[in-house]
């Protein structure tokens, strides 16, 4: 298989599977998609589906969540992991979306990223979901397929979206992006991996990777 044919098949399998495309986070509006966003940084979508609604209940804008302390913030979301950091950026980012931004998300990646606690991947999800801008957000699910599939090399998150925006049509980026998750968590997980049931990797997968995947299976 060419290059070209192994990408196409990457997208129609993706597309047979996954026809309708669930957003991983709950969310109503950019502001929470934001909020949720942010919070799921080395969390599960889970647990930050879980707190959420408790943070939302008390706060669903930036002008309720700059009433509430950065403890009291921190203390809600203290189950989804490195709270400290993540109140300190959700209350920070309120107040400047409240003084530069008139109390809204900006739907630009420059000016995302210059708010605290936004990174490149956060600014990437809300502007590929929130407001249908195309882009290539990756996360650990993407960089790992990418590499199983030898679509990327591996080396870095950064190399792995170049890989990716390279490879595959814009227009098809924010589906794309959200296709791969679903299907590396149900068919090509880090752990308890069965290649049986990965007909992706199975028919175009790295090699090595698959040569690994069967020696490992032996011993």
């Amino acid at each position: 298989m060419t290059k070209k044919e192994k990408v196409n098949f990457v997208i129609n399998t993706l597309y047979k599977l996954y026809p309708e495309i669930p957003v991983p986070l709950d969310h109503k509006d950019p502001y929470t998609l934001l909020i949720a966003v942010l919070m799921s940084a080395q969390s599960t979508d889970v647990r930050v589906n879980k707190i959420t609604p408790l943070l939302f209940e008390r706060a669903d804008n930036p002008y309720d969540m700059v009433k509430l302390s950065v403890e009291e913030i921190r203390d809600i979301i203290k189950p989804v992991g490195l709270s400290p950091m993540k109140s300190k950026g959700i209350h920070g980012l309120s107040e400047i979306l409240i003084e530069k931004h008139d109390g809204k998300v900006p739907k630009s990646f420059e000016a995302l990223e210059a708010l605290p606690a936004v990174g490149h991947k956060t600014a990437s999800v809300v502007m590929s979901q929130a407001f249908g801008v195309p882009a290539f957000p990756v996360d650990t699910h993407i960089h790992r397929l990418m590499y199983r599939w030898n679509l990327s090399n591996g080396k870095n998150v950064v190399q792995t979206e170049k890989d990716a925006k390279r490879l595959f049509p814009k227009e098809l980026w924010n589906e794309l992006h959200l296709q791969i998750i679903w299907y590396g968590r149900e068919y090509s997980p880090a752990r308890g991996w069965d290649l049986e049931k990965d007909i992706i990797t199975k028919t175009i997968g790295r090699k090595s990777v698959i040569n690994e995947y069967y020696k490992q299976k032996k011993s």
